[in-house]
């Protein structure tokens, strides 16, 4: 088991939050963020200083792009992604507000798959670049991001160049924020679903339909707020229970409308060894 951690604060309103993410050995299996429930519109030095940490301990930083349960221009995720790659080489992307109907999977495979080629793309483009950075000179500032584009259109582009030759589970890491569990065909889109975003007072009595038993435990994450210390354990063996081998678990609250993942838990540490003391999820 590992966690998954929705980032969604400021490095200047939560440097230690920040600073515990990109710590060595921690549990990580990804990371999200988000400038302003996107990218922002224009490059944040401080987000690009604070991803490159996490990113140097090997662990993958995701964009989120918020899908508004479907109603979001293609356009306008394609722009936003690209964004996400060309001002912080993002590793892939967290779609918030996944739809999680069988009538919108035809269009959420679309988003996904085109998001893949422009990951993938991005891989080759950075590699390209630091080969030929030498000897292309000075004509550009050596600035392989300049010569890209930007937009939905640049985005189309490259997406469009490697979408031919880009296997459908390769191209960087996409997990979709359903936040409930989804018409089970969404499981073949992503490399992971949340099927749980919400109160521990609604976790302690949740279930995990049967569809989800055909999958293995690192498809699923559940992401619990207002988890008190007393029930750390608890929480972790549900997660195990219904086969969800990423989690993220706060003491933070939603009250008043705050927002729970606007930093890390208040027990955060003990968090992280409970967490690595656990047993695999069930399968």
């Amino acid at each position: 088991m590992g966690f998954g951690v929705p980032a969604f604060a400021h490095p200047l309103v939560a440097p230690t939050e920040w600073a515990e993410l990109a710590r060595p050995g921690a549990p990580l299996h990804w990371a999200a963020f988000d400038v302003a429930r996107g990218p922002g519109t224009r490059p944040d030095p401080l987000y690009g200083e604070v991803v490159g940490r996490v990113r140097e301990n090997g662990v993958p930083v995701l964009g989120l792009l918020d899908c508004r349960n479907g109603t979001r221009p293609f356009g306008d995720l394609l722009a936003d992604a690209s964004h996400y790659l060309d001002w912080y080489r993002v590793d892939g992307f967290y779609l918030d507000r996944a739809p999680t109907g069988r009538a919108d999977a035809a269009e959420c495979r679309r988003v996904v798959t085109t998001l893949r080629a422009l990951l993938h793309a991005d891989d080759e483009d950075t590699g390209g670049a630091e080969g030929n950075e030498t000897a292309e000179g000075s004509g550009d500032n050596g600035d392989s991001r300049g010569r890209r584009g930007s937009g939905a259109s640049g985005a189309s582009g490259r997406a469009g160049a490697a979408a031919s030759r880009l296997p459908e589970s390769g191209g960087g890491q996409i997990v979709l924020g359903h936040g409930e569990h989804p018409w089970p065909g969404y499981a073949e889109l992503a490399d992971q679903l949340v099927t749980f975003c919400g109160p521990w007072t609604s976790y302690r009595w949740s279930e995990a339909p049967e569809w989800t038993a055909a999958y293995p435990p690192e498809r699923f994450v559940h992401l619990v707020h207002g988890l008190p210390r007393s029930h750390l354990d608890t929480a972790l063996r549900i997660a195990r229970w219904q086969g969800a081998s990423t989690v993220c678990l706060t003491d933070r609250t939603d009250r008043d409308g705050a927002d729970p993942w606007a930093g890390l838990a208040g027990y955060w540490h003990e968090s992280v060894r409970m967490l690595r003391k656990q047993p695999s999820p069930s399968t």
